[in-house]
């Protein structure tokens, strides 16, 4: 016989009570989060821009059976199939054996984020140092991108057409890159300026060589711009490039560091991009989890989220649309009833809550680190501004599914009413009439070059986004 009280015990059955994984799983479970993150962290360790990460998952994806797909080709029940979008978006589907007309499943993340781009004239000299300029991608706190190592990644398509890839300073053995700063006996004036003045963007200007090219007999050279010219030169030697090839180049600046653990029980992964790849990952995992496929089952790695979506690799591009109406022409049904009976979990990121800053959260409604996946109701800023706003009925659906596979989730909201906001993917995949709520993994220091988040809640999003795709 229980000891409660019947209020004790009513208050079990009435109140919610958030709880993390550790209090949920047992060791063996939680020895599964880690082997789970090895994985993701060799991953994430590849896929520093969202080209790179496009072609890791492609790989991933050839290993488990997928072929190259393109709109028009035909499609039938069972077939598994990726679009390369362009190099830089993603879509892979596992066709249903269900009807069509049932709908897809479908787990949308972003595999863009923050970094520094270079112009299309980057490249420049100032009193013997060369510089390349930058223009920030995304929300940025610019003051983070200073006296850290960084490296350079990206492509550079010629004018006859010919790709080169750029990777310079994560190789053992490569140089680094960095902005420089002042030193604390000279920043009176800057440190007098508000945080989000401090520095500019025009100003993040990164050191790419400090040297001068020395002619064949020895000899200073006697053209201008030593240092522009010598760093020139090596990157004509290496990659076969001219000035004039930048103009065509998608080349940017990224943290040179991979991924470590953070604390002494290794339960805080810290690295670069977890903004949105922490979702992109899972999302990816626990589609090739599933070896047959009844609901037809779509993982969207999408690009340009963090500037708005638009363009061509963006979500706000037909082109989900269009692989959903080419489905229901190859198998049968109508594009607009597939749509119509299709759901998405907007597989976004959400803010964690943090100790350090707790003025800024509203801890009842702050996702935790290790209590599991976020689900967000709703994203937006002030008055629910640019947010998609999920059902009630969308809400209890995803409630059902995580709560009978055993998922560790929680609500999640960014921050306080006033305090900000942001946005996701979500609102431009409801607009196709496709119902979608916002599931993601808490992150401290969002958007810093050095981002925090937790091996359990990771895990626990790749058995939310497998749960919802059975």
């Amino acid at each position: 016989m229980s000891d409660k009280t019947r209020g004790q015990t009513l208050k079990d059955e009435l109140f919610y009570k958030k709880q993390s994984a550790f209090e949920k799983k047992t060791a063996a479970e939680l020895e599964e989060a880690k082997t789970y993150a090895a994985g993701y962290v060799k991953w994430l360790d590849q896929s520093k821009t969202e080209r790179e990460a496009v072609n890791a998952s492609v790989a991933m994806l050839e290993e488990a059976g997928y072929r190259p797909y393109k709109i028009g080709d035909p499609v039938k029940a069972g077939d598994r199939l990726y679009l390369n979008n362009r190099g830089k978006s993603l879509f892979a589907v596992h066709v249903g054996t269900e009807p069509i007309e049932n709908g897809a499943r479908i787990c949308a993340a972003h595999i863009d984020s923050p970094r520094l781009d270079l112009k299309q004239h980057p490249l420049y000299e100032n009193d013997g140092f060369a510089y390349i300029k930058t223009h920030y991608y995304g929300g940025v706190r610019k003051y983070q991108w200073v006296t850290i190592p960084l490296a350079l990644h990206g492509v550079v398509v010629k004018k006859n057409g010919e790709v080169t890839d750029v990777k310079i300073g994560d190789e053992p053995g490569d140089p680094v890159f960095c902005i420089s700063d002042l030193l604390p006996h000279l920043a009176k004036d800057q440190n007098g300026r508000p945080l989000g003045q401090a520095f500019t963007g025009e100003g993040l200007n990164v050191i790419l060589g400090t040297s001068p090219f020395f002619e064949e007999d020895g000899t200073l050279t006697p053209a201008d711009e030593k240092a522009k010219l010598n760093v020139m030169i090596m990157l004509n030697e290496k990659y076969g490039i001219t000035e004039a090839d930048f103009m065509s180049a998608e080349l940017s600046i990224v943290p040179a560091q991979n991924s470590v653990d953070v604390g002494l029980d290794r339960w805080l992964i810290g690295s670069y991009g977890h903004d949105d790849r922490v979702c992109a990952y899972p999302a990816l995992t626990a589609l090739l989890e599933a070896e047959t496929a009844e609901r037809t089952c779509i993982a969207v790695l999408a690009d340009k989220e963090e500037i708005g979506s638009d363009g061509v690799s963006g979500m706000q591009c037909v082109l989900l649309a269009d692989i959903l109406d080419e489905l229901a022409k190859n198998l049968g049904g109508n594009p607009n009833v597939v749509r119509a009976h299709s759901m998405c979990l907007s597989a976004d990121v959400t803010a964690g809550y943090d100790p350090n800053y707790p003025e800024v959260y509203e801890k009842r409604n702050s996702s935790l680190i290790h209590a599991g996946v976020g689900l967000s109701k709703y994203t937006g800023s002030g008055g629910k501004g640019g947010t998609n706003d999920a059902s009630a009925e969308v809400v209890a659906c995803v409630r059902e599914i995580f709560d009978e596979a055993g998922v560790v989730w929680q609500t999640a909201e960014l921050g306080k009413v006033d305090q900000g906001g942001g946005g996701t993917v979500a609102k431009y995949i409801a607009n196709h009439n496709i119902e979608t709520v916002d599931i993601g993994v808490p992150v401290l220091s969002m958007h810093a070059p050095f981002e925090l988040i937790s091996k359990s809640d990771l895990y626990e999003a790749h058995r939310a986004f497998a749960a919802f795709c059975k």
